[in-house]
């Protein structure tokens, strides 16, 4: 996929960022100044300011406008002692012989970067960061990302779904990186090296502390382990605008306008809602329905089960103008004859052959237990299978397919003999059929939770807003609370009403922790959707909140449906769409150039999209501020004389 080369103006727009924070220069950002040891420490000019590694025990500070600032405490337990620093021009390089590690530390556009590479099979928790006395907040993208207070009590319990968990950065969070705000300032932390690495969030004396974690494993090909460090501005979503720079300066950002000159249906994305239909949704009749209420703009999606949508529901919502298709897995294998859905049901020999295999041979358990996770490096030595596959869920004419799990980065060291396979070769397996699927097929192309490395080849995504807590999980294993499935066609899994318990509401919905880390990054690459299964009337107590957020974000809603549910719920649709449609349309392709809280509570917020092309101010508090109501957004387009206003729940 050809990407969009941006001017060099657009490119540096986190590193002027950066400069303005005093660890980075105009320009490329780079340093010419030459590295210097002093006593244990190499210090490295960045900007007008410099970076310092003490050589000891790799702990990392900074200094710039008079301050110093603690960006990671050493190494717990030490490394041993370490060899002779060596300066080699802007950087240093040095040894630690009791871990066969070699650490090297250089400038890299205006950032620290530091790589440890080990001889040997092993495990490094660093950086420990959050330790400097000014820290405030900690910023993790968990889905469409969080900023939690360092000392909130919330935070620092149990009951979240992160504190003390190994959050892995393919899988834990969507993108690899996090960061701090210091009072003024703010720290970005960026791991390139994102297999095999992961970040852990601790209470340590009522604070919260991220430590960096990395497996070094010569067979899965992760004996380097790389982390940049930058200084910011105190924008909650200042380590976000970075990494979207570090994204572009690395030619791995494409952008959605490069995507739709490629394939043109992809721009009936930008203004559409997405539905999945169940039953009596999946007829030309639901489409005619959503017609008459004025809907001109709409993805529909079915089940890969043994009811599609028929040929002439899909002509009618081509003819709509709508997009169709269906949701597939190519994960999972079962056996044939007693596999719970198509999906699983492969030819010949696929299961069990076909099977991830752990190191004692025995078959990795599929989702819930279901089956046993498809190798993708099995297909990659057979694509006739996917690509048969492909050709018999579009035989209806549906011009998009959303591709389950392949996007969530969760992937598997496969010890089979017949296809052995590390975790980075299932990502370029998954990265490679994604695009043949993108590009090949000129399919509309969706996937579960994108993460960030799989961006360039999707054009949309169900899950990466969404900061799941693990807790979520257990409540829909509850089948009397949650839902099963049945009835067939109305399923309670997906229609029934829930209403979340508390912690799971602050955990996941509470806009006060919610930041646009995601939008910041990669709002012009890929549209960015909640998950099927928390659809917009599955929760009714956050309607609200989730339509004030797909405003403030430019994201849409995602929505279950069949006849019933329509004709329940389709007057709300439409004006909500007809609000949203035209919002998208203008600023969809354009990038989240700046978001800010407005009030000392955070509840009312504040977006910009492009050069000021959309300005988007929520109110998700209980009282009227300058002069916007509560539970209100207004949106104004550039040239507009005033803001429309949306109050969903009036």
């Amino acid at each position: 996929m050809r990407l969009r080369r941006l001017s060099r103006a657009s490119a540096v727009i986190a590193v002027l960022g950066l400069t303005a924070a005093g660890l980075a220069a105009c320009g490329d950002a780079g340093s010419t100044a030459s590295a210097r040891l002093d006593g244990n420490h190499v210090v490295i000019p960045l900007g007008d300011g410099t970076a310092e590694v003490d050589v000891a025990s790799l702990a990392v500070s900074a200094r710039a406008g008079g301050q110093q600032y603690e960006l990671s405490a050493g190494v717990a337990g030490g490394l041993g002692t370490p060899g002779p620093a060596r300066i080699d021009g802007t950087g240093a390089k040095w040894t630690y012989p009791d871990k066969a590690m070699t650490v090297t530390a250089s400038p890299s556009d205006g950032r620290l970067q530091v790589t440890v590479h080990s001889d040997r099979d092993g495990k490094l928790a660093w950086p420990v960061t959050g330790s400097d006395a000014s820290a405030a907040s900690l910023q993790i993208p968990r889905g469409e990302g969080l900023s939690l207070p360092v000392r909130d009590a919330f935070w620092n319990g149990t009951e979240n779904g992160v504190t003390g968990e190994s959050l892995s950065l393919t899988s834990g969070l969507t993108m690899p990186f996090w960061g701090y705000s210091l009072g003024g300032r703010g720290v970005s932390y960026l791991v390139p090296t994102d297999i095999g690495s992961a970040v852990t969030v601790d209470s340590d004396g009522g604070r919260l502390l991220a430590s960096g974690e990395h497996d070094f494993a010569e067979r899965a090909g992760t004996l380097d382990y790389t982390v940049t460090f930058a200084l910011t501005d105190d924008s909650p979503v200042a380590a976000a605008k970075d990494y979207r720079d570090w994204l572009i300066r690395h030619g791995e950002f494409v952008s959605l306008k490069d995507k739709i000159d490629r394939n043109p249906a992809v721009a009936r994305l930008l203004g559409a809602f997405h539905a999945y239909l169940f039953g009596d949704g999946r007829t030309a009749e639901t489409v005619a329905q959503l017609r008459g209420l004025g809907i001109d703009r709409t993805w529909l999606g079915y089940d890969a089960d043994d009811h599609p949508m028929d040929a002439a529901a899909v002509q009618a919502a081509k003819d709509a103008g709508y997009l169709t298709g269906p949701y597939d897995t190519w994960a999972n294998a079962q056996d044939p004859a007693t596999a719970d859905t198509p999906a699983s049901r492969w030819p010949g020999r696929v299961w069990p052959d076909g099977c991830v295999r752990r190191a004692d041979g025995t078959p990795e358990s599929g989702f819930h237990g279901r089956g046993c996770y498809l190798s993708s490096e099995a297909l990659a030595k057979n694509p006739r299978l996917f690509q048969d596959r492909y050709a018999q869920m579009t035989a209806n004419g549906s011009d998009s397919y959303f591709l389950d799990v392949d996007a969530a980065g969760e992937f598997f060291d496969d010890y089979s003999a017949d296809h052995p396979m590390t975790q980075q070769q299932d990502r370029d397996n998954r990265l490679a059929r994604m695009r043949w699927l993108a590009d090949d097929r000129r399919t509309v192309l969706g996937s579960e939770a994108a993460g960030a490395w799989s961006a360039p080849v999707l054009a949309f995504d169900h899950g990466a807003q969404n900061p799941i807590s693990d807790r979520l999980w257990a409540l829909q294993r509850d089948r009397q609370s949650w839902g099963g499935y049945a009835p067939e066609g109305a399923p309670g899994v997906f229609f029934k009403p829930v209403d979340l318990p508390a912690d799971l509401v602050k955990s996941m919905f509470d806009p006060a922790y919610r930041v646009p880390l995601y939008e910041t990054v990669l709002h012009d690459s890929i549209v960015n959707l909640d998950r099927w299964e928390l659809s917009y009337y599955k929760l009714p107590q956050q309607k609200t909140m989730r339509a004030l957020t797909a405003i403030l974000n430019n994201t849409p809603l995602n929505l279950v449906l069949d006849r019933a549910a329509l004709t329940e719920h389709g007057p709300e649709i439409a004006r909500l769409q007809q609000f949203f449609a035209p919002l998208h349309e203008k600023a969809g392709t354009l990038p989240m150039t700046d978001f800010r809280w407005l009030t000392d509570d955070h509840l009312v917020q504040r977006s910009v999209f492009g050069d000021n092309a959309l300005t988007v101010t929520a109110n998700f508090g209980t009282s009227a501020h300058d002069g916007l109501p509560a539970g209100c957004v207004d949106a104004q387009l550039k040239g507009d004389p005033t803001p429309r206003r949306l109050c969903p729940a009036q």
